[in-house]
């Protein structure tokens, strides 16, 4: 039985659908380091909020892990590259909190505009102060959007709804995609420049740290107010102080910081900063989004399937199409592994069909992971490539949309050796169709021999009685001729292991050439 390890509150529903899917749930909430790294130990995945940092020590503690996931976006908190090296999923539920994150961005921008906290307070405290809180309309005013992704984009139709005029600043969105949200991009600099009020939705990554600083506020119009649901730590607090100290600006409204959970900071002495403690997804729908997410991905993670979130895979989506050929992918890959005394350097993989006019990125690393299951290191859909290239494999995949007798195949060749198999029927049934350049047409199974063998009368029969005589039951058998009718192949599934001994005595038959015994590893989808 899995065991999962929650550290943070998630939503109750999150937590049902891991115990009904079978697994453990261990909740242990508000761990000190010294304790997760020993509640790491034995957990197979790992759960977290904001507020667990899952750091190289914790991910090399947890020597059983196969998902971390993040119930939300960001993923500061986690070493993805350490969780890489060690071949261990990381997932988060990056559409759970964008609605929220949207809408208390557009709450900030709100509260700052008409000064709603500080008018607030004074009245609560016996001033009523009409003049000393007057604000500035949205309509007509420039809103700069700094990352123009599923929560820029959702601030974007929600700003034109006031009359904004947008403008953004984004190097990965293609000016047409931006026309299409009736958003113009701007450098940053131009960005600051014209921009009345600015949004920020960017991870928080080396290359963002600090995108908001001195030399950046330097461009700003003293209008100008940033408000910031992302990440702390984008946006320098000590340069914004600053800024609004000397009037370079006019305000600011801050969800996070630099440092979280902070009681205290220079910019909480300004009137017309507007602060809350980190409550962009605070909402209970975003809540039990997340929960729920999270948890059908560690589910899928731990059952080896595609996880569409995954975010250290190298492969971002798997269609309707091919997902079903995901399992036959990891099959056709340790058949072709038993198949060779040792891999090949190159091994080239061809999609042909209607698969073929499909992203067959999470199809190839199907193959790779089935072509190292022998491998001493656990292999995932994480480090699949990566420990192919340490084995100085060269790994070639095509695609074609022709795949002769057949609607769909994959192909998988080297060195002497190559095996070819598809999808068939309403049930989706595995069919190995090619070994070594003969025609098979044989369901993979658990337990399979591969025998090269003389075309001649008595063979079968032969390799049939030693079977029999050692009570191995044959489930399955095809034969098939090579395309210059010099040799045949048999292809043969048994419903129990065959043993060395018994191996050896195939081999040892009189028009037996050569002998495989290969044992399918259990693959999730089978």
């Amino acid at each position: 039985m899995y065991r999962v390890l929650i550290t943070e509150n998630i939503s109750q529903s999150g937590i049902e659908h891991l115990k009904n899917s079978g697994y453990e749930v261990d909740v242990k909430l508000e761990l000190e380091e010294t304790e997760l790294l020993k509640e790491i130990k034995g957990a197979h995945a790992v759960i977290i909020r904001s507020a667990t940092t899952i750091s190289k020590e914790v991910i090399s503690n947890g020597k059983d892990l196969i998902v971390i996931g993040r119930a939300g976006i960001g993923l500061d908190n986690v070493d993805v590259g350490a969780a890489t090296e060690q071949g261990v999923m990381v997932v988060n539920a990056p559409k759970s909190n964008i609605l929220s994150a949207a809408e208390h961005t557009m709450a900030l921008l709100l509260a700052q505009a008409r000064n709603i906290p500080a008018a607030n307070e004074a009245l609560r405290n016996g001033r009523w102060e009409r003049s000393e809180w007057t604000g500035v309309e949205l309509a007509d005013k420039t809103l700069g959007i700094i990352g123009l992704g599923r929560i820029g984009k959702l601030v974007a139709q929600r700003a034109l709804s006031f009359g904004m005029k947008l403008v953004a600043y984004d190097p990965f969105v293609a000016p047409e995609r931006a026309k299409q949200l009736s958003v113009d991009l701007l450098s940053l600099k131009e960005l600051m420049e014209t921009s009345d009020f600015v949004t920020i939705h960017v991870a928080k990554t080396p290359e963002t740290i600090d995108l908001i600083s001195a030399e950046t506020l330097t461009y700003a119009n003293p209008n100008l107010r940033i408000v910031n649901v992302a990440r702390g730590g984008i946006v320098n607090e000590s340069d914004l102080a600053e800024a609004i100290e000397t009037k370079r600006i006019a305000g600011a409204a801050l969800d996070v910081f630099e440092t979280e959970p902070t009681t205290q900071s220079r910019l909480f002495s300004y009137e017309n900063v507007v602060v809350t403690p980190h409550l962009g997804a605070s909402t209970r729908e975003a809540q039990e989004k997340a929960g729920v997410t999270i948890a059908e991905q560690v589910h899928l993670a731990l059952q080896g399937k595609f996880v569409p979130f995954a975010v250290n895979v190298a492969a971002s989506e798997a269609t309707e199409t091919v997902r079903p050929f995901l399992p036959l992918a990891e099959k056709l890959g340790s058949l072709f592994a038993g198949l060779c005394s040792t891999l090949p350097q190159v091994i080239n993989i061809e999609f042909a069909g209607e698969i073929g006019g499909y992203d067959n990125k999470i199809t190839e690393l199907s193959v790779v992971k089935g072509l190292l299951t022998d491998d001493d290191q656990a292999i995932s859909f994480v480090n699949a490539l990566n420990v192919a290239k340490e084995r100085g494999l060269i790994i070639e995949s095509k695609n074609t949309t022709t795949a002769f007798d057949y609607l769909n195949m994959i192909k998988i060749e080297g060195g002497d050796h190559s095996i070819a198999g598809t999808v068939v029927g309403l049930k989706g049934e595995h069919r190995i169709i090619m070994v070594d350049a003969h025609t098979v047409d044989v369901p993979p199974s658990e337990h399979m021999i591969v025998l090269r063998n003389d075309d001649r009368p008595g063979v079968i029969g032969k390799v049939g009685t030693i079977l029999g005589e050692h009570g191995i039951n044959i489930v399955d058998m095809n034969v098939g001729l090579s395309k210059d009718g010099l040799g045949a192949l048999m292809v043969i599934s048994t419903h129990n292991p065959v043993p060395q001994d018994v191996a050896q005595q195939l081999i040892d038959t009189d028009g037996v050439t050569e002998c495989s015994i290969i044992a399918l590893p259990d693959i999730a989808g089978s």
